[in-house]
């Protein structure tokens, strides 16, 4: 059975976008450019691994939007990277007052922002395969925020084979989201085929879905809960999360623990944890260090001490 570990993290699902400043603006043409770079100092939780220096972000993102109407704008989207894929998200869209935006390019379906937890390095993990489905070239996605309630949906396909979508085979995903009080609910679910392009995999249906909880209803304490389930026809997989943040004066500390199990004889629950605290050295920098681990044979416990800043 292939295991593919996915983090679980919403971390650093739109730094960058969030803290992204006008460079033009007139005659109702806006252009904003954000970018992350973020450079870390790890040891991994494999056996053996050293500690050693990454570079995992350096991107620069540009939002170009020209105004149709006072409560309708058309749009492009681009990012570059320095990562070793060079393939950020390019897309166009329309962004819309009243049905939210729509998204046409090379961009990340939904469940990519499935997660609980604030990591850096090593985060709450489960077996989602085919993960790589989730930011696509060929891909079509809405989004609707109003207040209380949110909504996203994304369909997918892989015609010119470079994820784990088969080129005949649509991909779709989605979620549904309520605030109230002092509480985040969301639902998330996503249904594919995949593989059968690759020498030697097996195309088949998975089916993946999850409910998270948020609670932040306690000063300085945020509090969060998940449950996550994939069918990839031969094996059900089962992942309860947990996680926890305290703003400690100007530190941010943050912990989490995940654990997985199967519906197959002779596998073995699968249990990951991380602890780590976050320091502000700059506005929308942050100075970090985390450890992490999982209950996997022979691993050992990882660490990472690193910087990642967004403007």
């Amino acid at each position: 059975m292939k295991k593919t570990l996915v983090a679980l993290s919403v971390l650093a699902a739109s730094a960058g976008s969030a803290q992204a400043f006008e460079i033009y603006s007139q005659d109702g043409v806006t252009v904003d450019m954000g970018g992350d770079i973020e450079v870390v100092y790890k040891q991994g939780t494999s056996d053996g691994d050293e500690f050693q220096q990454e570079i995992q972000d350096a991107d620069v993102k540009f939002d170009v939007r020209y105004a149709i109407n006072d409560s309708l704008q058309f749009g492009g989207f681009f990012e570059l990277q320095d990562t070793g894929t060079n393939e950020g998200d390019a897309y166009v869209a329309l962004y819309s007052d009243t049905i939210g935006s729509i998204k046409v390019g090379r961009t990340c379906t939904v469940l990519d922002d499935a997660g609980i937890g604030s990591d850096y390095q090593f985060g709450i993990k489960t077996f989602f395969d085919g993960e790589d489905m989730y930011c696509v070239d060929e891909a079509v996605r809405w989004d609707i925020d109003k207040e209380n309630f949110y909504a996203a949906a994304a369909i997918a396909q892989d015609k010119n084979g470079n994820t784990g979508l088969n080129n005949d085979s649509t991909y779709f995903d989605g979620k549904v989201g309520y605030r109230v009080a002092d509480f985040d609910f969301t639902a998330l679910v996503g249904l594919g085929e995949v593989g059968g392009d690759v020498v030697g995999s097996t195309k088949h249906d998975e089916t993946l879905w999850s409910v998270q909880a948020a609670y932040n209803g306690v000063e300085n304490l945020g509090l969060a809960a998940a449950y996550y389930s994939m069918d990839n026809e031969s094996v059900v997989t089962s992942t309860i999360a947990l996680a926890a943040t305290y703003q400690l004066d100007v530190v941010a500390l943050a912990a989490g623990f995940s654990n997985s199990s199967f519906d197959v004889s002779g596998e073995d629950d699968f249990s990951t944890w991380y602890v780590n605290a976050g320091y502000p050295i700059a506005p929308n920098t942050t100075a970090y260090a985390e450890v992490g681990g999982d209950n996997a044979d022979n691993n050992q416990t990882g660490f990472a001490i690193g910087v990642k800043a967004a403007f």
